[in-house]
């Protein structure tokens, strides 16, 4: 569902439901100029509500197939409830109004038509339609603000988890180059060692055969 549907949906029902009250009580009015004044505040309703429905037309047909279609059914219904208004507010604006209104036998001031009620009740459930979609769509923001945060503390945490990791591998690595070098160090002492204690029995050796040669040549 469109946000901006849904929200030109419930200006819309709370001014229909305002103008049904407004067309109920012009019914009943006697004084010209007060009656003068609520009408002139009901056309600029109904002007309003025209406009209304062209911006709840022109968003329903910029979605997708599917919205579009439940959109453009809801809308119909929205057109034939602002047609009724246009009537209700034409026969309340004729001259002959008030003794239409009595031959009717519509003769307690304060009654209002069977018609009028029901489009006045259909509105305020339109209405509340309205406001629960909007109190649903306003708790799923919520729930998945939630879940974004709650994804990003994961996220931060599994960053801090990499970091350590990360910290911990710089550490081992260090410890492998040291160690490297204590084998390095290792390895050239042993290998001089080789070298000195090769060369101390070459000595020994050559000690062994002048000591050897010297005792043979004076027998």
């Amino acid at each position: 569902m469109s946000e901006v549907f849904e929200g030109y949906e419930r200006q819309y029902c709370e001014l229909s439901a305002n103008l049904t009250r407004k067309c109920n009580c012009a019914s009943v009015i006697h004084d010209s100029e007060q009656k003068k004044q609520q009408l002139s505040e009901i056309s600029s309703g109904i002007d309003e509500a025209d406009v209304l429905i062209r911006k709840m037309d022109l968003e329903a047909r910029s979605l997708q197939p599917g919205v579009k279609a439940t959109l453009l059914a809801k809308l119909r219904e929205y057109k034939a409830d602002l047609n009724k208004l246009k009537k209700e507010f034409k026969r309340i604006s004729s001259p002959n109004a008030h003794d239409e209104l009595l031959e009717s036998g519509m003769t307690d001031v304060h009654s209002v038509s069977a018609e009028q009620r029901d489009r006045l009740s259909m509105s305020v459930e339109r209405l509340n339609q309205s406001s629960d979609r909007i109190k649903e769509s306003r708790k799923t923001v919520l729930e998945t603000e939630e879940l974004g945060i709650s994804i990003l503390e994961d996220l931060h945490q599994q960053r801090q988890t990499l970091l350590h990791a990360h910290n911990k591998l710089y550490d081992v690595d260090s410890a492998i180059d040291k160690s490297k070098k204590v084998l390095t160090t290792m390895s050239r002492r042993i290998t001089k060692n080789k070298w000195i204690a090769g060369s101390v029995i070459v000595a020994l050796v050559l000690a062994i055969i002048l000591i050897l040669y010297y005792k043979i040549s004076h027998r």
